[in-house]
């Protein structure tokens, strides 16, 4: 790629004797390959769309060259996205709204250049050989930490890859041996742990509640592979108050929904890890279903367990959001509604 700058026009205004500068400048990309300017353009410019409409520029490709066009910083931001979306087109990475719009986020933070880092690390292969990877700073944060830690607490809104990524490393620890078996637990706080009126078998009870887990297996696994690694013991999936009483070895063990665990459920929890286990719990402390008067284990597990060697608290921001752009903006919303509230002292 070349990168070509041409200054279009300049235009003064001495008006109430200042003088406002107004440049529109247009810069070009030189692209060797212009399959891979279709793929930035995508169906119906669907894909190059979000750049103008974000950034107010136009954007054209011309005789292997893509040519931007306007307010300077405007277009300089809009080069160095392109210039990004490039890269990871030539790595074999297919455009979407969520990579697009995170490489603007990126790039107004001038930190576009660590996409690479984050794009080239596999955690695992997909039933349908699919290979799965961090797709933000936030995440790769996430991943190394339960690559490197014996305990990791991940710490969230909603759509930021917590239990799909915990999924994953487990599921890839398991399929190198490094452990036994896959333990995923969560607190089923709308039944009150009491799950007695629900209609059908121990399974079925408790299959509602830890409906996300069983997606993220079948999607690592296979639908039958999962089925015959549960038949031979190798994967567990059970609510929390059946984890008491017992010592998990060679284990991967993910807490799910950790907000929802009173104070002394996680302590019981974080206790029954053994020799040869790791483990990983997740929450999202907006959103917390327990009862008045009972506190979330999972807040004070993060206070009392932050200084604690071997064990990483990573946490989230809507920037690392992976589902359709308005979770954002409600993550968003719903932040300054809360913190305009704790300010007027509602």
């Amino acid at each position: 790629m070349n990168l070509f700058i041409s200054i279009l026009c300049e235009n003064f205004d001495l008006a109430w004797g200042e003088v406002a500068l107004f440049m529109v400048i247009e810069q070009m990309i030189r692209v060797d390959r212009m399959e891979h300017a279709a793929e930035l353009f995508g169906n119906f410019d669907s894909n190059i769309d979000i750049l103008r409409d974000a950034l107010g520029v136009s954007v054209i490709t011309r005789d292997g060259e893509i040519r931007v066009g306007g307010q300077r910083e405007s277009v300089d931001e809009a080069i160095r996205a392109i210039t990004g979306l490039l890269k990871l087109i030539e790595k074999g990475e297919q455009l979407n709204d969520q990579n697009i719009r995170y490489m603007l986020t990126l790039v107004r933070e001038g930190n576009e250049s660590e996409i690479e880092s984050i794009q080239k690390d596999v955690v695992c292969i997909t039933a349908k050989g699919k290979p799965l990877k961090a797709k933000t700073l936030g995440q790769k944060r996430y991943v190394d930490a339960m690559r490197e830690n014996t305990i990791t607490v991940g710490i969230g809104p909603a759509g930021t890859g917590k239990t799909y990524l915990a999924v994953a490393m487990a599921v890839r620890a398991f399929r190198a041996q490094e452990v036994s078996r896959i333990v995923l637990t969560r607190p089923a706080v709308e039944a009150g742990e009491k799950l007695g009126f629900l209609p059908g078998d121990l399974q079925h009870k408790v299959d509602p509640y830890l409906r996300p887990l069983y997606d993220a297996l079948f999607e690592m696994l296979g639908v039958e592979n999962f089925h015959k690694f549960v038949e031979r013991g190798n994967i567990e999936i059970a609510p929390l108050a059946y984890m008491r009483g017992r010592t998990l070895d060679d284990s991967y063990i993910i807490l799910d929904e950790a907000q929802n665990t009173t104070h002394e459920q996680m302590k019981m929890f974080l206790t029954r890890m053994g020799s040869g286990s790791r483990v990983v719990i997740t929450g999202d402390v907006t959103q917390i279903d327990l009862p008045d008067p009972q506190k979330s284990g999972l807040i004070q597990a993060a206070k009392v367990l932050k200084s604690v060697k071997d064990i990483a608290i990573v946490r989230f921001t809507e920037k690392d959001v992976v589902r359709h752009k308005l979770v954002q903006e409600i993550i968003k919303a719903y932040d300054k509604f809360y913190e305009d509230n704790r300010k007027g002292g509602r």
